[in-house]
């Protein structure tokens, strides 16, 4: 019996070496200030104790849906053409008022069967296709597709972002969806010093795309629409540049542009900034997947001599003739490019392109003095509530209190020293969390230990009693912590932010508890039993 009891008092003394570590770690010192940063180096503070900016974003999902539509509308048009549809015009007529509209104008009358045929078998699930006068045809994407598109456009921004955020060093970001269904999005970033720089890399778009110029350039967009005849192309686009695009370095001019890129920004495969070797001047160097370059190496050495035009956020960017073929490689340079604008933008290339642009609803700020008083508030109550609990057990349940309290003290050691293992971010709903879970433990004690009472007051032996308690009281115990942790499973699940934390930790202080009010407590009570001789009081 003694040599089990050593075993089981060596084992919780090393779980308590082993969290005493989660929680410190190796500091540099014993001194406070040591201990202080290795905890906070080891258990992150949020943002309400941290002090940082909160963002929530409005996702246009009206766009995702447009460029959708417009991909389809350009997959149309081609299929058109493979199939000898000759004339039939694709458009987009109102993207945005009508994101998910499709029109075919001027189809040929003597092919609406074929047109019918192909619309309905490559896009009569995502669209109700409906034929007009005068060859027209009508396509509206369906509800539920449409539905799938701005969901999809909700959840691609938040890995983008998160990726951005991750990317610019931002410790324990939070990014999250925000007010279910009205995709917007949740952006929290604790102790974040250029605020300014990570709001302009979370909302750019940085769509790159390479295209095949085949007009201009044109001063004005004026001089353009007038070579083109008022119209421009159903195949081309009308995009003005920056200054300094041209080699020649002029002024913004206007280009005519196919409108299917020969390269999309979902064909890069790395982005890194650089220093041109001639000039010396800053430079993006970009690198694309094997399929994109191979199918670029085969474009460029089929069009020698051409244009092309290098296209970011719907404006051309730069501008140069096709000398060679090329395959995985291209610049971006010129323009007045500055190396930080060269590594932010490698950055959103690395990161890929938002699939809709974002606007800002509200931005708030939080000090670090904040921070600290609510630290100090929290510990504060932590401490207090604490004490309190630890005093109240000393009194009413004399000796055996001394057992509770050492396991409320444990179970603490053992909460932080997860939160330490894993990292975890700190916030004032957590400390919350930390001070109900210390009620909980309470709880458990309180429920083991009337049943000792229950069981001495029928006249049983100090041992059976304590055995018969702890028998009795684990299927209580178990119950209320397993209906606790479920619920804060689900606050965990779909709750953001400081939510999650107060989940956090009072998960992990539930499961600290089970092991302390269960074993540590018990093991405590066998001690005192094994020093007491035969039919001595217990005193509780």
């Amino acid at each position: 019996m003694r040599q089990n009891l050593t075993q089981k008092t060596i084992f919780i003394i090393a779980v308590l070496l082993v969290f005493v570590y989660g929680i410190f770690g190796i500091p540099k010192g014993f001194n406070g200030h040591a201990l202080q940063t290795a905890i906070l180096k080891r258990i992150q503070l949020g943002l309400d104790l941290k002090g940082g900016t909160r963002l929530i974003l409005q996702v246009d999902v009206d766009q995702a849906v447009a460029g959708q539509a417009q991909q389809d509308g350009q997959r149309i048009q081609q299929s058109f053409q493979q199939n000898g549809i000759a004339g039939a015009e694709v458009v987009n007529p109102d993207p945005k008022k009508q994101p998910g509209v499709i029109e075919i104008l001027n189809a040929p009358a003597t092919k609406s069967t074929d047109i019918s045929s192909l619309l309905n078998s490559q896009y009569g699930q995502d669209y109700s296709i409906s034929p007009g006068a005068n060859g027209q045809w009508t396509l509206s994407m369906k509800p539920t597709v449409m539905s799938q598109v701005k969901d999809k456009a909700e959840q691609q921004s938040i890995e983008v972002i998160r990726e951005r955020v991750d990317a610019l060093g931002v410790t324990q970001p939070v990014v999250a969806p925000y007010n279910t269904g009205s995709y917007q999005i949740l952006v929290e970033l604790p102790g974040i010093s250029d605020p300014g720089r990570v709001k302009n890399a979370i909302q750019s778009t940085a769509k790159l795309s390479i295209h095949l110029v085949t007009g201009g350039p044109w001063d004005t967009q004026a001089d353009a629409m007038q070579a083109l005849s008022g119209t421009v192309p159903y195949d081309s686009e009308l995009l003005e540049s920056v200054p300094g695009a041209s080699s020649s370095g002029a002024p913004g001019q206007w280009y005519e542009l196919t409108r299917t890129p020969v390269v999309a920004g979902t064909d890069i495969r790395d982005a890194e900034p650089g220093t041109d070797p001639n000039t010396n001047q800053p430079q993006v160097n970009f690198y694309l997947t094997t399929a994109a370059g191979d199918r670029f190496a085969t474009f460029t050495s089929a069009n020698k001599g051409k244009p092309l035009a290098i296209v970011l956020d719907h404006r051309v960017r730069e501008v140069a003739t096709i000398d060679a073929e090329i395959r995985d490689q291209g610049t971006i340079s010129g323009g007045g490019i500055t190396m930080q604008y060269a590594k932010d933008l490698s950055l959103l290339l690395r990161t890929g392109a938002l699939p809709a642009s974002l606007t800002y609803l509200q931005e708030s700020t939080i000090g670090p003095s904040l921070g600290v008083d609510s630290i100090h508030s929290g510990v504060m109550a932590s401490i207090i509530g604490m004490s309190a609990v630890l005093i109240f057990m000393l009194i009413y349940y004399k000796g055996a209190g001394i057992n509770a309290d050492l396991a409320l003290i444990l179970n603490l050691v053992i909460l932080l020293g997860f939160m330490g293992f894993t990292h975890s971010v700190l916030t004032l709903p957590g400390i919350a969390g930390v001070i109900l879970t210390v009620g909980m433990g309470v709880d458990s004690n309180v429920l083991i230990f009337e049943r000792i009472r229950e069981e001495i007051r029928a006249g049983k032996s100090a041992a059976a009693s304590v055995d018969q308690g702890f028998a009795h009281a684990w299927r209580t115990i178990l119950d209320t912590h397993v209906t606790t942790m479920v619920s804060a499973g689900i606050l965990f699940i779909f709750g953001t932010g400081p939510v999650r934390g107060f989940a956090v930790t009072l998960v992990f202080g539930l499961l600290a508890n089970l092991f302390t009010a269960v074993f540590v407590s018990r093991v405590i009570f066998e001690a005192i039993l094994n020093r007491k001789g035969r039919g001595e009081a217990l005193s509780i």
